[in-house]
């Protein structure tokens, strides 16, 4: 039987989503280790993309299968039970055999949350990221809406080779500000490595004043990884939810 699950978790002390061979502190190595307990077997878990380290999720999609003929309620109280506390699945249900959470997967939402302050914000530490300079959110607001559409995002991308397409569309690019909290909500078809860190270090720059809201689309063109914005710190941000 095939398995659609949507889960939540806290990323800080993680190596990311991948399983790796050298820590057992991976979502992925988790989830699996929990669910190959639970059928007596191995069972292999595909997430709707990979977050990495210390980066937080709180709608990841996964799709697995198993042998056993239990009840998605059953398959979450189990998981729910054994998994680490920053780990929680929050629904179960049987897919369509041929479902994965990867392939399948046609939009997604990251959130990218900001303190701008002086102040540190000491109860929301894990899930923001300090700016302690005013930034201008129109600017970025303005910037933001130059770097939506169907484009090449190479510049956007921390890996030097590339084996598969850097076009992506990106359909929306919202930014919100309460006080000091400027949240930045990513809506497209697909991220390529680090780009949402690096396109939220590209538009806080603008803000500080360090580039120009009307560089943009020769950002784009240029397909320049060295001349974009900074890698931003993982805690800021969150995959929101996965479409189908």
């Amino acid at each position: 039987m095939n398995y659609k699950a949507v889960i939540q978790y806290e990323g800080t002390r993680y190596r990311g989503w991948q399983i790796q061979g050298n820590t057992e502190q991976t979502i992925q190595g988790k989830l699996e280790t929990v669910l190959s307990r639970m059928e007596g077997e191995p069972v292999e878990v595909h997430g709707s993309g990979r977050t990495d380290a210390g980066v937080h999720a709180a709608g990841q999609v996964i799709s697995f299968r198993c042998r056993k003929n239990q009840s998605p309620k059953d398959i979450r109280g189990y998981m729910n039970r054994y998994l680490p506390e920053d780990i929680a699945v929050l629904s179960v249900e049987e897919a369509d055999p041929r479902f994965h959470a990867r392939l399948h997967a046609v939009r997604k939402t990251y959130v990218y949350r900001i303190w701008n302050s002086p102040v540190r914000n000491v109860l929301k530490r894990r899930f923001q990221v300090q700016v302690e300079e005013p930034l201008c959110v129109e600017n970025m607001r303005r910037a933001a809406k130059a770097l939506c559409g169907m484009h090449d995002y190479r510049a956007f991308c921390s890996l030097k080779r590339f084996k598969k397409s850097t076009v992506r569309k990106i359909e929306e690019i919202r930014i919100e500000q309460d006080g000091p909290d400027i949240q930045i909500s990513y809506t497209g078809d697909g991220f390529l490595y680090h780009m949402v860190r690096i396109l939220t270090g590209t538009l806080v720059e603008t803000g500080l004043g360090l580039r120009d809201a009307d560089s943009m689309e020769a950002l784009l063109e240029s397909r320049d990884r060295s001349l974009a914005g900074r890698l931003m710190p993982p805690e800021g941000l969150m995959l929101m939810n996965v479409e189908y």
